[in-house]
């Protein structure tokens, strides 16, 4: 490991074993994003909103479309939990946007906080062992983060239950995370 990569530890997974998990959980992720935003748009497509979930939307099948390339680039298997995050992306997304734009924009927040967090570990993980998977991360990283700003705009705080809706989604986007990486 280079002198940026975090120390690995004896009963570390080897480098490629761990890259591969993150190749894996981060397919998956995109996979129940764009999930998530179909959901939302099925039910608010006709809102003021719909402009703005499109656009999310978008810019999560481009990290879809990614993370699929690397995955048969690097003959890394997909989760076997694929049919799973498909209908309970749609549903979480369908759920929230029926209990309202701002429940629909909480989720956001919420989602991508988690993924927040998950991309900055990998990139520290990775350090200069892996660049372009570190840079794509790292990019990728940036726009879940305006669509979390976005959804802050659009007072996603202002949800009725907001710290509960939060809590939850967030709680569950971490067990979806440890689930598809290693299933």
């Amino acid at each position: 490991m280079s002198d940026t990569s975090r120390t690995r530890l004896p009963g570390d997974l080897p480098v490629a074993e761990d890259v591969a998990r993150m190749i894996r959980v981060d397919h998956a992720g995109e996979y129940g994003a764009a999930r998530i935003y179909a959901g939302q748009l099925a039910v608010l497509g006709r809102s003021s909103k719909a402009d703005l979930l499109q656009h999310m939307k978008e810019q999560e099948q481009v990290h879809l479309d990614t993370f699929a390339h690397l995955l048969g680039e690097r003959r890394v298997r997909p989760t076997v939990m694929l049919p799973f995050w498909h209908v309970a992306g749609f549903a979480l997304g369908a759920v929230t946007a029926a209990l309202g734009e701002r429940a629909a924009m909480a989720c956001t927040v919420a989602v991508e906080e988690a993924i927040d967090e998950h991309y900055a570990a990998q990139a520290e993980t990775l350090g200069a062992d892996e660049p372009q998977l570190k840079d794509t991360i790292e990019r990728f990283r940036a726009e879940e983060l305006e669509h979390r700003d976005i959804g802050i705009a659009h007072d996603a705080q202002g949800t009725p239950g907001y710290r509960f809706l939060y809590a939850a989604i967030r709680a569950g986007c971490k067990v979806a995370i440890r689930v598809s990486e290693r299933i």
